[in-house]
């Protein structure tokens, strides 16, 4: 089978006969560490051509069904790595790490300003909904990659490959597509769900009466701008040729609502990446790939940060930071100012390519309401980490020890004069001495490593030789696999994050960040936890820092919204040896830090992980069980709206084959769990995640 879903180190191209590799890579005193970089970089100036306007609807497509050309499940790519090994050492979390159950105890001390209170939650946008938009002409992908924006009364999510928009009561709000959406013969109901082919204006993922590939669309984030009332959401695209290979043409896709209704007209502007990226003296060439888009925005800019790769190679060629005219974008305007820098060479300190290391995950900051910066004509800050060999060893593009005491912090200065004919910003960067943090191990859940069980039905159907079909023929194998594979598949154990920096918040005058890192809680066995900092950008000092992390749990994906008054919410997905994957969260402010941690009401996890990324039989030995990349928070008011990937439903064997299995027909979809044909389904046979919507008000 071809394979694809998004990934973050390395990647394996397949054609549509043979595999190509491509190597991406894809509490104590805390003192001022570093100084500004030697020298500020200005970038370069472009102008951007609107490349017109879309809505969230679908566009067209042909059913798929019995008579399709092709049964691919995967768009052709496969990610061959088991991702950067884990800290060999010990980091050890005293002070968050006592409890068991779903809280934790914390030191005493003052009384945090942060006690936000549960309002309401919802599920979000899940595989099932995924694999079936614009009727069946999608792929299985995993991770979902979280986007989440949240204002004037709507809440909009987008999770690769597809979009929603939700009432603040978790009703969609985009017309109900179910009766025209046929699949195998049958309406599906996908809750009014858009694939983002059709939002960004592109022909079907695949489409399967033909098996024409279209482009491939990743990394979905998006924000609301209370300054000027618009929606922002973002994605990288990458251009394909017909049996989809990649051109290796990649560009920034940025949507932005005509008004502060997402569920209008939106406005679209294309920005080509392909080129952007430092070639590290004749060793990592062009072209390259943007990956990882994020955003950020201040009173007068809109950013997006990209880490460019080497199409050719191994190595890291610097993340990117594109700064667009805020009010441009807004107004919809026909052209739009962008200024764009390349981070290479900006950080002093060591790397195997000399005295410097480049950006890496350079995070833009988002601030609550109208809260920004505006000194230095107008401020917008970055967060960025560099424990990860695309910072220590860019050239080679591995042979670092993955793990770091260092937090850098960015400056772009001057962004008002974004709104001039001739931009004029300057970034640069300092260096902070933070607690130690390091490259985390996988994620548990109950079960990892021992065989699938029916409750892990996919896991259970690879492995099985017995089960009677409704074709007559034996073995559940037969239903996923052409050719026989081996039969031992075993739960698997989720990957978690590496240690590059997740969602930046300015707000009440601090940053606000957090990264995943090994931890030793109480001194015990390493776990995936979360090392969190608040930092004063302009007097360059860390305000509070520390660890959150509990014994037989692992936490990953973190990811924080502050209020303007400072009172925050850090989400994250939280797994254990007894908890299967959950959206959770943790009050943080900074007066005390961070507290107790809870799974949100409704977001504990019912089963265990069974996406095919778990399997050697679909993604090879050994298999890397792709989890959300990123977590998501908003602020809207003084409410934190927080979103991360969970498992919502349990599913069986017996019912996950259906129809499938002796006495059926065989003509439902195969472990969708949906009962009779054209019912609506909690997954696809291949996945199971969904993603947790939550409102705390802090």
């Amino acid at each position: 089978m071809n394979i694809l879903f998004h990934n973050r180190k390395r990647v394996f191209l397949n054609s549509l006969s043979s595999f190509t590799i491509l190597s991406l890579l894809l509490g104590a005193f805390v003192f001022f560490h570093g100084a500004h970089a030697a020298s500020a970089s200005t970038g370069t100036t472009r102008n951007i051509t609107s490349a017109g306007t879309v809505s969230p609807q679908t566009g067209n497509f042909v059913p798929s069904g019995s008579s399709n050309v092709t049964q691919a499940e995967f768009p052709g790519q496969l990610d061959g790595a088991n991702g950067p090994s884990a800290y060999n050492g010990t980091i050890v979390n005293r002070s968050n790490s006592n409890g068991t159950g779903n809280g934790v105890s914390v030191n005493s001390g003052p009384k945090a300003k942060s006690d936000p209170k549960f309002n309401t939650g919802f599920e979000g946008l899940n595989h099932y909904q995924q694999r079936y938009a614009r009727g069946g002409n999608q792929f299985s992908l995993e991770p979902p990659d979280q986007g989440l924006c949240v204002g004037n009364g709507y809440v909009v999510e987008a999770v690769n490959d597809v979009f929603n928009v939700y009432s603040s009561s978790g009703q969609s709000l985009l017309p109900d597509n179910t009766a025209t959406n046929i699949v195998a013969g049958f309406p599906r109901n996908v809750n009014h769900a858009v694939d983002l082919n059709s939002f960004f204006g592109y022909a079907p993922a695949i489409n399967r009466t033909t098996g024409v590939r279209a482009q491939f669309v990743t990394d979905p984030s998006c924000l609301y701008d209370t300054a000027t009332q618009r929606f922002f959401l973002i994605a990288l695209t990458l251009e394909t040729f017909p049996n989809g290979a990649f051109t290796h043409v990649n560009h920034l896709d940025v949507a932005v609502s005509q008004t502060s209704n997402p569920t209008g007209q939106w406005s679209i502007y294309r920005v080509d990446v392909t080129n952007d990226g430092t070639n590290t003296g004749g060793v990592n060439p062009g072209p390259y790939l943007g990956d990882y888009p994020h955003i950020g925005a201040d009173a007068n800019g809109f950013y997006v940060t990209t880490n460019a790769y080497p199409w050719c190679c191994n190595g890291f060629s610097g993340a990117q930071i594109y700064a667009f005219s805020k009010a441009q974008l807004a107004a919809n305007a026909a052209n739009v100012t962008l200024v764009h820098i390349d981070t290479s060479g900006m950080v002093n300190v060591p790397s195997d390519a000399g005295s410097t290391q480049p950006g890496f995950t350079v995070w833009p900051a988002q601030s609550p309401g109208t809260q920004f910066d505006t000194g230095n004509g107008g401020t917008e800050f970055f967060m960025s980490s560099n424990a990860a060999d695309e910072a220590t060893h860019p050239v080679a593009g591995f042979g670092g020890n993955h793990t770091s005491s260092q937090l850098i912090v960015w400056t772009l200065a001057n962004t008002s004069s974004l709104n001039s004919a001739s931009p004029s910003i300057s970034l640069s960067n300092r260096v902070l001495g933070v607690n130690q943090y390091a490259i985390p191990p996988k994620q548990q859940q109950p079960g990892s490593g021992t065989p699938a069980t029916m409750d892990t039905p996919q896991g259970y159907c690879i492995n099985n030789t017995t089960t009677l079909l409704f074709n007559g023929s034996v073995g559940c194998w037969r239903l996923l696999f052409g050719v026989e594979p081996a039969h031992n598949e075993v739960i698997s154990s989720p990957d978690s994050n590496d240690t590059r920096m997740q969602q930046v918040m300015y707000a009440n005058g601090n940053l606000w960040g957090s990264l995943d890192t090994a931890i030793n809680p109480d001194g015990g066995a390493q776990r995936a936890g979360i090392a969190w900092f608040i930092v004063n950008p302009n007097a360059g000092n860390i305000v509070k820092q520390g660890y959150l992390g509990a014994a037989g749990y692992d936490f990953t994906y973190p990811a924080i919204g502050v209020t303007p008054s400072g009172r925050g919410v850090m989400a994250f997905t939280a797994t254990g040896d007894t908890l299967n994957p959950s959206a959770a969260y943790a009050p943080i402010d900074a007066l005390v830090g961070v507290g107790s941690w809870n799974v949100v009401p409704g977001g504990r996890g019912a089963a265990a992980d069974d996406g095919f990324t778990s399997y050697k039989a679909q993604v090879g030995n050994p298999p890397r069980t792709r989890w959300g990349d990123y977590g998501a928070a908003a602020v809207d008011g003084n409410s934190i709206w927080i979103a991360s990937e969970y498992i919502a439903h349990a599913c069986n064997y017996t019912t996950w084959g259906g129809l499938f299995f002796s006495g059926g027909s065989g003509d439902n979809l195969l472990g969708t769990c949906a009962g009779s044909p054209g019912g609506v389904g909690v997954r696809s046979a291949l996945g199971n995640w969904s993603t947790r919507i939550s409102k705390l008000t802090a």
